[in-house]
């Protein structure tokens, strides 16, 4: 299967059967050396980082609206070892979000926080997939999307309505399989919400919320595959 997916577009997905392989990840068992060599860069660098377990695709594919793949799980540094080689890997990153969508339309997104690898950068509360988002060996997204946003916002979307269908972005820089949730709330309601929660956490994540309000109101630092996903929230096209 490897990577056979459409990039730069966004895709329907009716079906979706992403599994953990329990085999090593061939970059990780290629690269061991490399990869802590630049742990050890990254962590003088930031010392904050914490190599926990995450997983890596070994391959993709998205075909009549199903999107399949096969992942393992990896060090956190064999991923940020990946990031700066990822041109030359046969290997590829899978992550959710949850498009939160508030009562007025709104789009309300997070800014990370600076201690963290994609400081001060704009885009829907997220996390990698990790071992204990897969069940029976296939991966719960949505289970992804509400732990990361309760762990970054406090904010609980599990009950909330949603589309019916998922949608996937593939860029070279990884793919995100994402979902609308729409909140009960106006965004200025939420947005206090959540900087409450932010402010009463000892090590928050983020910085705080970000609303977007419309497909030109854009936010500095908005992660650049934030821009198709709110055109297509706001105006039905990329």
């Amino acid at each position: 299967m490897e990577f056979d997916i459409p990039r730069n577009v966004i895709l329907p997905v009716d079906h979706l059967d992403i599994r953990l392989d329990p085999a090593p990840h061939p970059f990780e068992t290629a690269n061991s050396e490399a990869i802590e060599a630049n742990w050890i860069a990254e962590k003088a660098a930031n010392p904050a980082l914490f190599d926990g377990t995450v997983v890596l695709l070994s391959a993709l594919s998205h075909r009549q609206g199903r999107l399949e793949g096969n992942c393992h799980a990896v060090r956190f540094a064999t991923f940020m070892h990946w990031r700066g080689n990822r041109s030359h890997a046969r290997a590829e990153h899978v992550y959710a979000h949850a498009v939160l969508v508030s009562r007025d339309n709104a789009l309300v997104a997070i800014r990370m926080g600076g201690h963290t690898v994609n400081a001060g950068s704009v885009y829907f509360a997220a996390g990698s997939f990790e071992p204990s988002d897969f069940r029976d060996g296939l991966v719960d997204v949505d289970f992804n999307m509400a732990r990361e946003v309760e762990e970054e916002t406090g904010l609980e979307i599990s009950r909330a309505r949603r589309d019916e269908r998922y949608h996937a972005l593939s860029l070279e820089s990884g793919t995100v399989i994402f979902r609308r949730y729409f909140l009960d709330r106006d965004a200025d309601e939420l947005a206090e919400t959540i900087s409450a929660f932010v402010a009463s956490d000892p090590e928050p994540e983020i910085q705080g919320p970000v609303v977007i309000r419309g497909p030109h109101d854009l936010p500095d630092g908005l992660k650049p595959h934030m821009l198709p996903l709110v055109r297509w929230h706001f105006t039905g096209t990329e």
